[in-house]
This record gives structure tokens, sequence and C-alpha cells, in this order.
């Protein structure tokens, strides 16, 4: 989870200007995806939702933080551990086992992309 909203926040920073991100817009696109990887039950859908919601609001607080000069790049990335951390929680509080393995290799699949230089591939 943390991959996506890492990649999530790096779209918004490519982006420029500081009311380009939209969390909701985001969680939406976010969530999309995942049904379509993850399988996504009618019941899943709005729980990961509401997660991801939760890290986009969260992704943009510290953004700001970050562009009003408040908080390091350690800091910052202490915060999105701790995120992470909590929403692959969550997570796994609403997928299957199964589904869960599905969203590790997800989330490993879109680190090694955003690694060779471009979050989306």
């Amino acid at each position: 989870m943390i991959l996506i909203l890492g990649t999530t926040f790096s779209m918004a920073q490519n982006r420029g200007g500081q009311g380009s991100f939209d969390p909701v817009k985001s969680a939406k696109k976010q969530t999309a995806e995942l049904k379509k990887v993850l399988d996504l039950s009618n019941e899943q859908e709005p729980k990961v939702y509401e997660i991801v919601l939760k890290g986009a609001n969260k992704i943009a607080e510290l953004r700001e933080e970050m562009q009003s000069g408040n908080g390091s790049r350690e800091e910052m990335r202490a915060n999105f551990t701790k995120l992470r951390k909590e929403q692959n929680k969550e997570m796994k509080k609403v997928l299957t086992d199964e589904q869960f393995k599905k969203y590790e290799k997800y989330l490993e699949e879109r680190r090694s992309q955003r690694g060779r230089g471009h979050g989306r591939g």
C-alpha cells in the first residue's frame, strides 16, 4: 500500500502545482486498479477505497508539510513507512490470504517499476 501511496505521491509531485493532487480522484483510480488486480468483491471494494482514500489524504498532508518546509526527507520517509505499515495491516483485514499475496506481489512490481525511473508501466 505504501508503494501505491509513494507512487501516488510521486505522480502528484511530477504534476507540479500545490493544488494538483486530488486524494479522492487518486483513491478512485487506485481502487479501480486494485479491483482488477485482486478481483475485489462488491463488499471489499468500498472498504479498500476507504483505506486508500485515508492514505491519499495523509499523503496530501505530508506533501503540504514538506512543501511548506516543515520536516526533513528522513521524517517524510519515516512517515511513509509508518503509513505503509498501517495500511498493510488494514488491507490484510479486508483481503483474503490469496488476495493479500497478490497485493504484495502487485506492490513489489510497482516498486520495481518506480526503481527504473517511472511509476507506471
